[in-house]
């Protein structure tokens, strides 16, 4: 059993398997008053506005978008995301899991979460709380909502526009398993959303991020980054006509932190990370990171 699930998995009910050039413009830093918008620098007061205009552009073709964005390997990370996870009420327990998917937008992984629990361990009891700072996106989720099984009358899946970096309408130590799912990059201040996380997890909850990330190999860096600059925004302008945003959403990957810094970050809002902390997805172009609260 890994050292993660001696902390956690055990006592919560949980499930985790063992954690197996144009620029590189990666720094976080920005004045006090400012903060990065892809490349551009913008009053921190300013991004969740553009932030949103950009989610509330894709909304309606967002699988399209990560289709381009990750040539449609982003499905198997998001697969392998919630194996990796393995969460479930175990057969046995009484105590239903209350999962929290923040930037959940399109409910993509809340359902396939909640599809995993109930395959592999008969979990038809666990809830579902899916929030997105951006009301465009969650609509979308919504009416995917409405067309499921899940909308069975029995209110397990709830729906909230909530801000990921304070979560006000989340009660402290409420939560068994946090997930963000290429989210959280887009977040003003990435340290307050950790917090954050930190805070609406009960004591030996799971904290998990999947996210684009960087690469290390050099060739292969140099192809992604020919890709995502020239091809990407290209075919926003041919698919959504819409070019700026996903030139912003190329530019926000290239600003995310490292990966090693990325786990600091998590470290430091309080979580203990096991192991490694993060599995590298394609050579780094995403990566899983993982928290537990303790």
């Amino acid at each position: 059993m890994s050292q993660l699930a001696r902390y956690s998995i055990r006592s919560r009910s949980l499930g985790l398997k063992p954690l197996t050039s144009q620029l590189r413009f990666n720094s976080n830093s920005s004045g006090e008053n400012t903060t990065h918008f892809g490349f551009k620098t913008v009053n921190k007061d300013d991004k969740e506005k553009l932030v949103g205009g950009v989610f509330s552009s894709v909304a309606s073709n967002y699988d399209i978008m990560n289709d381009a964005m990750s040539m449609g390997v982003h499905r198997l990370w998001k697969s392998h995301f919630i194996n990796r996870l393995d969460a479930g009420m175990r057969p046995g327990s009484n105590r239903p899991l209350q999962f929290l998917d923040v930037a959940g937008g399109t409910g993509d992984i809340a359902f396939g979460l909640l599809d995993h629990a109930e395959r592999k361990f008969n979990d038809v009891n666990s809830t579902m709380t899916v929030v997105d700072i951006n009301a465009d996106m969650l609509r979308e989720g919504e009416k995917r909502y409405q067309a499921s099984k899940w909308n069975d009358g029995s209110d397990r899946v709830q729906f909230l526009v909530q801000n990921g970096e304070q979560l006000d309408q989340i009660e402290d130590n409420s939560k068994d398993v946090y997930t963000i799912a290429f989210g959280i990059r887009n977040f003003t201040n990435i340290q307050a959303g950790l917090n954050a996380a930190y805070r609406v997890l009960k004591p030996g909850g799971i904290f998990a991020c999947l996210e684009f990330s960087q690469v290390d190999n050099p060739a292969i860096d140099y192809i992604y980054q020919a890709y995502s600059f020239s091809i990407l925004p290209l075919m926003g302008q041919l698919i959504a006509d819409d070019r700026d945003s996903y030139q912003y959403l190329v530019e926000s990957i290239r600003k995310f932190p490292k990966q090693e810094e990325f786990k600091s970050m998590i470290e430091k809002a309080g979580f203990y990370v096991p192991e490694k902390g993060y599995e590298n997805l394609t050579f780094g172009v995403a990566s899983i990171h993982i928290g537990v609260k303790l």
